[in-house]
């Protein structure tokens, strides 16, 4: 009687999903219009909002146990609870929940490339999720930017230039580009650092994440899920 050789390899489940990031590339893409097209305390209030909506699709697609998902998402829901209310108090209270805001944004980056850095397949949503990645970064910079004008008591900008969330977030954004117009440049070292750290944080990300996708997106074929 013939034995069989072949060795029972155990069942492992279906393939997992790189996750679904084209909704949170949509909501952050509508953060960015409304930051560029409207102004107000209101609408800074409505952006915490925003970014914690973004937050927790982020959450969404992170591979965490359900218990310690739970956990972040109440943190989460209770502290941006908390910051909207003091963000309409005080300029400093702007500046903390500028901060808040910063800090949410940066835990959604981290869940973001964790997940897609997680499977060796490449296909549209992870790409979907390093965009989404991308606008983080500059949204949250813009965030701290933000802060670091309403808590340092002084001009944030160099030539009295105004210091709205319009500048803000066009600021960041020409520098994590590194476009460099010139128009707006930080007047203090504070300033002036973190904006360096932002444009060498833009093209590390750039040259490694989001080269590295495309590159495998093209050689896969372009699979969609």
């Amino acid at each position: 009687m013939a034995r069989n050789t072949q060795h029972a390899r155990p069942y492992a489940g279906p393939a997992a999903s790189p996750g679904r990031f084209g909704l949170l590339l949509i909501v952050l893409i509508g953060t960015y219009l409304l930051s560029a097209f409207a102004a107000g305390r209101w609408i800074d209030a409505l952006r915490i909002i925003l970014f914690t909506a973004a937050a927790l699709l982020a959450l969404r697609n992170a591979m965490l146990a359900p218990r310690t998902a739970r956990r972040i998402l109440i943190a989460v829901l209770a502290g941006s609870a908390i910051m909207l209310a003091v963000s309409l108090t005080t300029e400093t209270g702007a500046g903390i929940a500028s901060i808040w805001a910063g800090l949410v944004l940066l835990f959604a980056v981290v869940l973001i490339v964790h997940r897609v850095l997680s499977f060796g397949t490449v296909t549209i949503q992870s790409i979907y999720g390093a965009l989404s990645a991308y606008l983080i970064i500059g949204v949250m910079f813009a965030a701290f930017y933000a802060a670091l004008s309403s808590l340092g008591g002084g001009h944030f900008f160099a030539g009295g230039q105004p210091a709205t969330t319009q500048s803000f977030q066009y600021f960041s954004f020409t520098t994590l580009t590194t476009l460099g117009y010139g128009d707006f440049t930080a007047a203090a070292s504070s300033g002036r650092a973190v904006a360096m750290l932002e444009a060498l944080t833009g093209q590390i990300f750039l040259v490694t994440l989001v080269a590295r996708l495309v590159a495998g997106f093209r050689a896969s074929g372009g699979q969609r899920d």
